[in-house]
């Protein structure tokens, strides 16, 4: 989430990237800046840890749909496709929210045990702003193990995400038929494949890598990226890039040509073309209006 979250509008307050469990939890201020959140295979769960908004979502051009939200309230996401969103705090001092990706061998686990879907993956329903005790008291488990202890145990994580598999599993599957499973990238190797592009920003771009981590062929791993973020490998790579940029614009006082070193181009003309492209404005432009 931190690579789809506009800088000036959240603050990482802390993340364990197990790849059974994933925790990452945010400190948000208002932003009208629509972000997409990528379709990965398994559900996204948002617990609203403090504080209060209204979230809106939606899916392609279709309506924006509002809901008010505040502490303990969670959603459940389950959407094949990536979506937006945007939210309005109630107050300057922003919201707390976390988000958990159990992986699917879990959901698998619960699937099997408690609705007997040995060939299939159970169909889990959306929920936006509503409330479960028991949700919000495995979430909030998950919450005090990771922003408690300096290194998350990876055995109480997936404990505790075992448990929350399960209570999804009784009381939100949608009582269909199992589906057949989602032929989507993993939410960790997603964040793998940004991990590696991230810290690779100064350096060329190399698919073969990143489908080499995934375990995947070129092929494959480009068509199950593009279908989770919206853009193609390199396309996100430059992305990055150009949020990188902005973010040093704003923060830093380097010269707009060690902005363009820091983010991998040595040529600030070319820079400046594709920042122009990304943003609409030049690097200067930008600087001067903010």
């Amino acid at each position: 989430m931190p690579d789809y979250l506009p800088a000036t509008a959240h603050q990482p307050f802390g993340q364990s990237l197990n790849s059974q469990v994933q925790v990452q939890i945010f400190r948000h201020r208002t932003t009208q800046q629509s972000l997409m959140i990528p379709a990965v295979a398994e559900p996204l769960l948002v617990l609203i840890v403090s504080g209060a908004a209204v979230i809106e979502e939606r899916i392609g051009n279709e309506e924006w749909t509002a809901t008010p939200v505040a502490a303990g309230d969670f959603f459940l996401t389950t959407s094949p496709l990536p979506y937006e969103m945007r939210w309005q705090t109630e107050s300057d001092g922003g919201f707390e929210v976390m988000h958990v990706y159990l992986s699917q061998h879990l959901l698998d686990l619960a699937a099997r045990d408690i609705v007997s879907c040995p060939d299939g993956v159970q169909r889990l329903r959306e929920v936006s702003g509503e409330r479960d005790p028991e949700v919000t008291g495995l979430m909030r488990s998950l919450y005090h193990e990771v922003t408690s202890n300096p290194q998350a145990s990876s055995l109480y994580l997936q404990g505790v995400g075992q448990a929350l598999a399960v209570h999804l599993s009784r009381r939100y599957g949608d009582g269909s038929e199992p589906s057949k499973r989602m032929n989507a990238l993993p939410a960790y190797k997603l964040h793998k494949a940004i991990a590696t592009l991230q810290t690779g920003m100064d350096s060329a771009f190399s698919l073969e890598r990143l489908a080499s981590e995934a375990g995947m062929s070129v092929s494959h791993f480009s068509r199950l990226f593009k279908k989770a973020t919206g853009r193609s490998p390199s396309q996100y790579f430059i992305h990055l890039r150009m949020e990188t940029a902005r973010e040093l614009l704003l923060e830093s006082d380097l010269s707009i040509l060690n902005v363009a070193l820091e983010v991998g181009y040595a040529s600030p003309s070319y820079f400046a073309q594709l920042f122009r492209r990304h943003t609409g404005i030049t690097p200067r432009e930008y600087r001067r209006r903010s």
